[in-house]
């Protein structure tokens, strides 16, 4: 296993972490028999990174049963506050308190505030005294390095960073969204002032491997040397050396082997300039049907009323290339579950964001084409409720 350092604190961590999501199910409950075997492989392997959160259904009570067997001194343990279901100062006790519980454990190695979307999301924490608590639970040893997971554009992601001295990070980034919500700028610039930044999402969630359209399968099949699409992604992301920490949810021993020995030599600046370009090929062939030419550049941010255009644009991309129910849930997540909405149909048309383009993109005529397209019916009963349980 290749291990990268921390450098905030020293800390060795595997360069791949298992992302515990997505363990099998069983009857609607995760099969714990089969996770424990797999949690135990990835452990033998070399993996000491697992990361869990309050809303994966039965994943920390299954990683607990798994840590009180003897395991939790060899495991970086990360987990995630749900601070969008927080109302109130004491609400921050009550989830975290219930997840030790959950994880059968005193403490949390790496503890995010999960799914903040934007400055405004951080601000409203903020204001609720996250601050303090964190001070507080730093203090007794509960929490021992605090940071914050993340679904929006760039700006914000840096603005976040700029306000509080968090420990790490977590973001999204894969070889087809390299320039999509925080991506390789956000990378760069959290590296910069020295966060060690976890990536998720090395794979869009399975959708670079078998998700693929038929083109690109056949490219990655034909390309030298041979290599799983898989093993194609995470070699791409290992190679920056600002990533710290991947994060896959394998759910197979098979995938747990293939990925540790791909971890293993997928070292930082290893790909050379011909394999690189194979990416820019493969990335060219995924976007031949998209909808927009946007490169996330965002030379046209920002906008006077708040529009988010990379985002918006990278959602109807995602709509086109992996299907409405992903393309909404993007939408969604990325400009509309904020406490300052950030979506499409608050364009007014004004045409400053057009002369700024380097592309050239009719921004207007494609946010107009996103309102149509993700702000339909599913959208505004998927708002209302939304709103309706913010009010409880």
């Amino acid at each position: 296993m290749q291990y990268r350092t921390n450098p905030k604190n020293g800390d060795r961590l595997s360069a791949l972490g298992l992302g515990c999501m997505r363990f099998s199910r069983r009857g609607g409950f995760i099969d714990q028999e089969k996770a424990e075997r797999e949690m135990q492989r990835a452990l033998d392997l070399g993996v000491n990174y697992f990361d869990t959160a309050w809303t994966y259904p039965g994943s920390e009570t299954c990683v607990g049963k798994f840590l009180a067997k003897g395991h939790r001194d060899q495991i970086k343990l990360a987990t995630k506050l749900p601070q969008y279901l927080t109302k109130k100062y004491e609400d921050f006790d009550r989830y975290f308190y219930e997840e030790l519980k959950r994880l059968q454990t005193d403490h949390i190695d790496y503890y995010l505030l999960h799914m903040l979307s934007d400055y405004h999301s951080w601000q409203r924490l903020v204001d609720l005294g996250i601050e303090r608590w964190i001070d507080e639970k730093k203090a007794k040893g509960e929490i021992v390095n605090i940071g914050f997971s993340y679904h929006g554009g760039s700006t914000g992601f840096i603005r976040i960073i700029d306000a509080y001295p968090f420990d790490f990070c977590q973001m999204q980034f894969n070889y087809f969204d390299q320039h999509g919500q925080a991506g390789e700028t956000g990378l760069r610039y959290a590296a910069s002032k020295g966060l060690p930044v976890i990536i998720m999402e090395p794979l869009r969630g399975g959708r670079l491997t078998n998700g693929l359209p038929k083109k690109v399968k056949t490219f990655w099949d034909k390309a030298e040397p041979h290599r799983s699409p898989a093993e194609w992604g995470l070699r791409w992301v290992w190679n920056y050396p600002e990533v710290t920490v991947l994060l896959s949810g394998m759910n197979s021993i098979e995938q747990i082997e293939e990925n540790c020995g791909t971890a293993s030599d997928a070292l930082p600046g290893a790909l050379d300039d011909s394999t690189l370009a194979l990416y820019d090929r493969a990335r060219e062939l995924i976007k031949e049907n998209m909808a927009v030419p946007c490169t996330g550049c965002a030379y046209c941010m920002p906008c006077p009323q708040g529009v988010d255009i990379p985002v918006c644009f990278n959602a109807l991309n995602v709509k086109q290339s992996d299907g409405w129910f992903n393309g909404e849930r993007e939408y969604i997540m990325c400009t509309s579950l904020k406490t300052v909405t950030t979506n499409a149909s608050k364009c007014i048309r004004c045409g400053r964001c057009e002369t700024h383009c380097p592309q050239k993109i009719e921004i207007r005529k494609h946010l107009q084409q996103v309102t149509q397209e993700l702000e339909g019916p599913v959208y505004k009963l998927v708002m209302k409720g939304a709103r309706l349980f913010g009010r409880f």
